[in-house]
C-alpha cells in the first residue's frame, strides 16, 4: 500500500488524505514530525517536506498539488472536472487554497519560531492581508458544491478548518456565505469533513 507522509495540522496533508479517500484509493498514513528529519522522508523527498507519497515501487511524489494530479489519474479523473474550463476553475481554486494555507503557516512559523522580540509585525500583516482578501473573494462568490466535488473544493474545506485550527475565530465575521459553504460541505461530505487539519 502506498504510504502518505503527513501531519494531521497541515492542511496539505489533509488534502491529500481527503482527495484519496474520495478518489478510493489506499493509503498508508505515517504521521510525521519534519523537525526531526526522517531518514524515510528525507530518503523520499529531499526538501523533507510533508505530504509525500510514496508508491509501493518506491516512486516518490511530492507537493500536495502534484499528489492529488497524480491520485486523479490514478483513479481515472475522479478529483478533476472532464471539462477544461470546469477543470482549470478547480485548479486555481486549489492554487488559492493552498496560496492562503502558504501564509497562514507563514505566519505560524513566525510566531512559533523567532523569539517575541524578533517577530516583525508588519510581515505578519502583509501575510494576513493575503488570507483577507482571498477570503473576501470566496465570500463574494462561494464555488458552487453542486455536482461532483472536486479537489478545489477539497483544498478550500481544509484552508477553512486550518484556520478555525490556528486563528479561531478571526475570519468567520462577515463572511456568511462562506460560513454557510464550509457547513454545506460538512453535510454533504461527511467522511471527508473527519479529515480536516486537527491538532
Amino acid at each position: 500500500m502506498p504510504k502518505l507522509f503527513y501531519a494531521s495540522a497541515s492542511p496539505y496533508s489533509c488534502k491529500v488524505l481527503m482527495a484519496a479517500a474520495h478518489a478510493g484509493i489506499a493509503l498508508e498514513p505515517v504521521k510525521t514530525d519534519t523537525n526531526a528529519d526522517p531518514a524515510e522522508l528525507l530518503a523520499a523527498n529531499p526538501l523533507g517536506k510533508i505530504p509525500t507519497l510514496v508508491t509501493d515501487d518506491g516512486f516518490s511524489v511530492h507537493d500536495s498539488r502534484a499528489i492529488t494530479q497524480y491520485l486523479n489519474r490514478l483513479s481515472k479523473n475522479a478529483l478533476f472536472p472532464r471539462n477544461p474550463e470546469k477543470r482549470t476553475e478547480a485548479e486555481k481554486l486549489e492554487a488559492l487554497a493552498d496560496g492562503m494555507c502558504d501564509s497562514l503557516l507563514a505566519q505560524v512559523y513566525e510566531r512559533r519560531h523567532r523569539p517575541e522580540e524578533k517577530i516583525h509585525q508588519p510581515w505578519l500583516d502583509r501575510l494576513w492581508s493575503k488570507v483577507v482578501r482571498s477570503l473576501d473573494e470566496l465570500e463574494a462568490a462561494p464555488p458552487k458544491l453542486t455536482g461532483k466535488v472536486h479537489a478545489g473544493q477539497m483544498a478550500l474545506r481544509c484552508a477553512l478548518g486550518y484556520l478555525d485550527l490556528r486563528f479561531a475565530g478571526k475570519w468567520q465575521s462577515g463572511r456568511p456565505k462562506l460560513k454557510r459553504w464550509a457547513k454545506k460541505f460538512d453535510q454533504k461530505y461527511p467522511e471527508l469533513t473527519v479529515l480536516v487539519p486537527a491538532a
